[in-house]
């Protein structure tokens, strides 16, 4: 690692806020640290070997770090090295005032910026839900900063697009997107009640028994975080403000895209689209799975994940 790099990945005493004693459970491995980045300091956990290939995952809404925990352990065990951020606005990361501070290519320059921090010239990403969108938007405009691409239950950024214009179910599946964009509402709307309807929107769109209340206590605590919900709002805010389009729609990154069939939020017909527009893309598809694969099958993304960017030469693992 440079000095450079070494300067920026820094102690959690770093961070705005202090990091709590249970913030990661027992039994996951990793450490918190504060990562310098694209002008914003970022909570990241970090596991293990230290020479190990990097792998960044990038959680979505309404998460943080925690989203990806089940899965840490195995991957960190395959030979990489994990790093978890909370992405800008989330849980323990700063947290921009402006909605232009949310923009994709913002939030893409964070993960190519703990790139660097890590002294690295590439790492797999792999992201859900709103991660997900951010390692699209890499692959497309960051390609040579990206050795692997795993998308999980969001689109290609083109496909997305197309779906919207055309199908009326896909735009009610999206009515939440347009909802977000007044101000100051959503914001008091999830929180009322103990965020009552937040912890609902979980509870009613995953398998029974996915998420338990040790996961919405940590939930709980990281929305209730000063500005935090907000933040994470800002992300759909500027979505729509802006309208970016990807400069290019051919992904040249291998890419592995994996789907929970059972997603009530996007219509499975989007990911075979969006591997059609890879060059060197695969499928897994989870018919019993939701939008939240990620905690509802761990260890068969995690395995996905593993044999997709797989760090170790070949019957290394075995």
């Amino acid at each position: 690692m440079s000095d450079a790099s070494a300067e920026a990945v820094c102690g959690p005493d770093a961070l705005d806020a202090t990091v709590p004693s249970d913030e990661i459970p027992e039994g996951v491995p990793g450490e918190s640290r504060a990562v310098a980045t694209n002008g914003v300091r970022l909570h990241v956990v970090e596991a293990g070997p230290e020479d190990g290939k990097l792998l960044v995952l990038l959680h979505g809404f309404p998460e943080f770090w925690y989203g990806w925990h089940e899965t840490i352990a195995a991957l960190a065990n395959a030979g990489y090295r994990v790093v978890v951020p909370d992405q800008r606005g989330y849980n323990l990361s700063e947290k921009p005032p402006s909605v232009s501070d949310y923009r994709i290519d913002e939030l893409a320059s964070d993960v190519v910026g703990l790139i660097d921090a890590y002294g690295r010239e590439t790492a797999a990403v792999a992201g859900h839900d709103w991660g997900a969108a951010v390692g699209w938007w890499l692959a497309l405009h960051r390609a040579d900063r990206l050795s692997e691409l795993v998308a999980v239950n969001v689109p290609h950024p083109t496909v997305f697009e197309e779906t919207l214009r055309r199908s009326w179910d896909q735009r009610l599946k999206s009515w939440y997107v347009l909802a977000f964009q007044l101000p100051t509402l959503p914001e008091a709307v999830a929180s009322a009640g103990n965020w009552r309807l937040a912890v609902r929107g979980l509870r009613e769109s995953s398998n029974p028994g996915t998420f338990d209340d040790e996961d919405f206590r940590r939930y709980r605590r990281a929305w209730s975080r000063e500005g935090a919900f907000e933040a994470m709002v800002n992300w759909y805010r500027a979505v729509v403000r802006d309208r970016p389009e990807p400069e290019r729609t051919r992904v040249e990154v291998p890419t592995l895209v994996i789907w929970g069939a059972r997603d009530r939020f996007l219509a499975k017909r989007m990911a075979g689209r969006s591997v059609d527009r890879c060059a060197d893309g695969r499928l897994l598809t989870v018919d019993t799975a939701t939008h939240w694969i990620v905690h509802e099958e761990p260890h068969r993304v995690a395995e996905a994940i593993a044999d997709h960017a797989d760090p170790l030469p070949p019957g290394a693992r075995e």
